[in-house]
C-alpha cells in the first residue's frame, strides 16, 4: 500500500498540475495553500466549536491566515505556534487597540505573526478551546497527514503535557477538496492527531473520529536531537520527571542496556559531584545578597574558570530549584553565586567549552514561569570572578 510520504507526494503534484496551488510556491514540503482555502477558512464562522470558542489555537501556515483573521474579528483570543517551536509554545496576537480592518489582515498573516505577537510563557495558563491545524491529506474518518516534520503533533502532546488542551478540544483541518483522500489505518502511529471537522471549499465534514488523540508527549520517541531543537521541551520534560513519569529517551534505552556506558558513567560523575558536600555561606557585597556555593574551592585558582550568567529569575524561585534543574540538565556548575534579589545566579565551570555545553542544555529553560535568560558571562576574569555590575 501506499506510504505517507506517497499520498504527500501525490497531493503536492496534483495541487500544482491541476493549478490549484497558491502563494507560497511550490507546495511541496509545505502545509499547501490553494485557490478557495479563504472560502473554506470562512465555513468555520459557522461553526458551533468555533462561536463557543474564547481561546484559540491557529498554526501559522498560509492556508490558515482566514481562520486566524476570523478569530480577531471576533475578538478571541488568538494563539500561533513559537516558529518551529524554538523558543516556547505559543505566542498571542495582540492587536494594537482601534485596529483597523486592514490591521486586523496584516495580524493574521505571518508578517503580523511577528509584528503583533507576545511570547506566553509554560506559566501563562493557556486554555485552548479550539485547535486548527494544516494538513498535507486528510481521511473523512478523521486521519490526517502533515507535512512529515511532527510539529503539529508535538504541539498538540506538549498543550496536552500542560494542560493547555483537554481530551474533547475539537480539533479542525483546512483542506482542498482534493486532499481529502483514503488513508490505510496501519498508516497511523499512537503520536498522530487526528482531526473533528475538515472544511474544505465546498464541505464541512464532522469526522466522528474514535481514535483517541495523544495523550501527552511520548517521551521514548523523543532524541536528544529534537530535545535540542525544541528547547520548551527540556522544561516539560523536567516538570514531568519531577512528577514522576517515566521520560526516558530515545536515545537512552540503548544506554540503560549497559550501565558502563559513558553516557551512564557521565550520570554517575554528576551525581557524586552534586552531592550536598559544598559550603555554602552568605555575604554581602554592598547591597547584594549572595550565596555562594563552592563545590570544588580547590579549582578556583586554576584561572581557566568561565562564568555563565542566569537572569530573569522571578523572586519566588529558591537557589535549591535552581540546582535541582542544573543537575537535571547536566550543568552543574564548580561554583554557584546566587544573587535572588537581582533576579540573576553566576555559574562558575572549569572552563569554557564546558560553560557553553551548559548554556546550550539550559537555553529556553523556564523556572516560575519565566524563561530564564542563559549567556556566558560578558567580564570574565581570571579565577573565575565576575564583575557583579557587568550585568544589566
Amino acid at each position: 500500500g501506499a506510504s505517507k510520504w506517497d499520498i504527500r507526494e501525490k497531493v503536492w503534484d496534483y495541487l500544482e498540475a491541476s493549478g490549484l496551488a497558491e502563494f507560497p510556491r511550490p507546495v511541496h514540503r509545505r502545509i499547501p495553500n490553494f485557490k478557495g482555502s479563504h472560502q473554506a477558512c470562512c465555513s468555520v464562522k459557522e461553526l458551533d466549536a468555533f462561536n463557543r470558542a474564547r481561546e484559540i489555537k491557529v498554526d501559522p501556515d498560509k492556508p490558515l491566515e482566514g481562520v486566524r483573521l476570523a478569530a480577531l474579528q471576533a475578538r478571541k483570543t488568538l494563539l500561533v505556534p513559537t516558529p518551529r517551536l524554538r523558543t516556547g509554545l505559543f505566542n498571542k496576537i495582540v492587536p494594537p487597540s482601534g485596529a483597523t480592518k486592514e490591521i486586523l489582515r496584516i495580524c493574521a498573516t505571518s508578517q503580523g505573526i511577528k509584528e503583533y505577537s507576545v511570547p506566553v510563557g509554560l506559566d501563562g495558563k493557556a486554555r485552548v478551546d479550539l485547535v486548527v491545524v494544516g494538513s498535507v491529506a486528510v481521511s473523512e474518518k478523521g486521519w490526517r497527514i502533515g507535512k512529515g516534520e511532527g510539529y503539529a503533533d508535538m504541539e498538540y502532546a506538549m498543550m496536552v503535557s500542560m494542560g493547555a488542551v483537554q481530551a474533547d478540544t475539537p480539533v479542525i483541518t483546512i483542506v482542498h477538496d482534493c486532499q481529502v483522500v483514503d488513508i490505510a489505518e496501519e498508516l497511523l502511529d499512537d503520536h498522530d492527531l487526528t482531526v473533528d471537522y475538515i472544511l474544505t471549499p465546498t464541505r464541512t465534514i464532522k469526522t466522528d473520529c474514535k481514535r483517541p488523540k495523544p495523550q501527552g508527549i511520548i517521551w521514548h520517541k523523543v532524541s536528544y536531537e529534537m530535545l535540542g531543537k525544541i528547547p520548551i521541551l527540556k522544561t516539560l520534560r523536567y516538570r514531568e520527571k519531577q512528577a514522576g513519569k517515566d521520560v526516558t529517551l530515545q536515545d537512552e534505552h540503548s544506554d540503560l542496556a549497559n550501565a558502563d556506558t559513558p553516557a551512564a558513567l557521565n550520570e554517575k560523575a554528576m551525581a557524586e559531584n552534586t552531592r550536598p558536600q559544598a559550603a555554602v555561606g552568605s555575604a554581602q557585597i554592598g547591597q547584594h545578597d549572595v550565596e555562594s556555593d563552592s563545590l570544588n574551592p580547590r579549582l578556583e585558582g586554576s584561572g581557566m574558570i568561565t562564568t555563565v550568567y542566569v537572569g530573569n529569575i522571578p523572586p519566588s524561585v529558591r537557589v535549591s530549584e535552581l540546582k535541582c534543574a542544573l543537575r537535571e540538565f547536566h550543568a552543574t556548575p564548580l561554583r554557584l553565586n546566587w544573587q535572588g534579589a537581582q533576579h540573576r545566579a553566576f555559574l562558575d565551570y572549569k572552563d569554557k567549552a564546558t560553560a557553553e555545553s551548559a548554556v546550550s542544555s539550559l537555553k529556553g529553560l523556564s523556572l516560575g514561569g519565566n524563561t530564564l535568560r542563559v549567556e556566558l558571562a560578558k567580564n570574565q576574569r581570571n579565577k573565575g570572578q565576575v564583575e557583579i555590575n557587568s550585568q544589566k
